[in-house]
């Protein structure tokens, strides 16, 4: 056979020249040949698995995490009310006693978010219709907030408190109230009460107070209340 006969006849030369040369042309486009092509490849796909078995460890992860998450929300959510609808049956029973009547409650703002809502507290002495909690007097207001506290106090409570000047805008007649109060928790309690009010340090066990018998020098005084402490 020619060689001819082989390849095939060419019809129009000069065409397949230009065709040859646009194949030559693209061919060199492609740059030189990269010996190191396949040692690339191996490494690039090596390092690829393992990026991607890494993804696959955070993305499981980060389930188990929301998971987790989800959980401990549901049991935040649970204590949270538990403890909620203690404070405030406590709140509202405390609230007639220390008050000598009335009503006081707590309620949640929005009970189908319990963690983000608020709380409202509705408070109505005795002898009193109240819509709004800003007409009551500061007294009645603080009152209100020490029975809060005392709730919460009862629920949970705690082996130390401060109590700072708590009871500085009540009366004289709710300070008795209060300090009488305080002694329902000191068999769990102990209590310091920084305070200027009478019925409150008539209340104590034990005072202590800061003298200046001598101009620029001061003294720590003490004096026990108590009377198993005076025997």
């Amino acid at each position: 056979r020619s060689e001819a006969g082989q390849r095939g006849g060419i019809e129009d030369t000069a065409a397949a020249r230009r065709r040859l040369e646009e194949l030559k042309g693209q061919i060199k486009s492609l740059g030189s040949v990269n010996l190191g092509a396949i040692e690339e490849y191996a490494e690039v796909s090596e390092r690829y698995a393992f990026l991607n078995r890494q993804l696959e460890d955070v993305n499981t992860s980060r389930v188990g995490l929301q998971r987790l998450i989800d959980e401990l929300t549901e049991n935040m959510k649970c204590i949270f009310i538990e403890s909620f609808e203690k404070i405030s049956a406590k709140f509202s029973e405390i609230f007639t006693e220390l008050f000598g009547g009335g009503k006081g409650t707590l309620s949640l703002s929005d009970p189908q978010d319990i963690l983000g809502s608020g709380i409202e507290i509705s408070i109505a002495p005795p002898g009193k219709v109240v819509k709004n909690i800003m007409s009551l007097s500061g007294g009645e207001k603080a009152f209100a907030a020490v029975c809060i506290y005392f709730a919460i106090l009862t629920v949970r409570p705690s082996p130390f408190c401060l109590l700072d000047e708590i009871e500085a805008a009540l009366d004289d007649v709710n300070v008795a109230r209060f300090a009488a109060y305080l002694h329902k928790f000191t068999d769990k309690t102990q209590f310091i009460a920084i305070t200027h009010r009478r019925g409150t340090m008539e209340e104590a066990d034990v005072l202590y107070g800061v003298t200046m018998q001598e101009s620029g020098v001061s003294k720590l005084i003490k004096m026990e209340l108590n009377d198993d402490m005076q025997k």
